[in-house]
């Protein structure tokens, strides 16, 4: 079980619009670097958008940050592009059988630890911004 690509999709999207913004970031650009179709970058662009993350304007190609990236968390960037999608990180399979001791139990036994996991994750996410990932990946180039 992961979480969607989408998430490293918009990371990447978001990083590559502060490295380049001077630069004209169209959804061809962005998608020759993420490699993928330009389809699939307007529409988690869409996404960002509503989210309040990036600016577009209808017609017109290109797109920024709607905030300074050391004011984007990577909470903020799950959670956009996670929107349409249940919330949970984790989650147990449905209709177990109930004739079973364990089908029964497991949703029970197994809530608890996962809402801990996904609020840790959430947790982390939360202190991570979009410049500890643009400064990482400029020390490694």
């Amino acid at each position: 079980m992961t979480i969607s690509s989408r998430f490293a999709v918009a990371i990447h999207i978001l990083s590559l619009l502060e490295v380049n913004k001077e630069g004209r970031n169209t959804s061809d650009f962005i998608a020759s670097s993420v490699n993928t179709n330009p389809v699939v970058i307007r529409r988690i662009m869409s996404m960002l958008n509503k989210a309040g993350l990036v600016i577009t304007n209808p017609g017109v190609a290109g797109a920024v940050l709607a905030r300074p990236m050391e004011q984007i968390t990577l909470l903020e960037v799950y959670r956009a592009v996670q929107a349409d999608h249940k919330e949970e990180l984790f989650s147990v399979h449905e209709n177990p059988n109930p004739q079973c001791a364990v089908g029964r139990n497991i949703q029970g036994a197994l809530e608890s630890t996962f809402l801990q996991a996904q609020k840790a994750m959430e947790d982390e996410l939360s202190k991570v911004t979009l410049k500890h990932i643009v400064s990482q990946m400029i020390e490694e180039s």
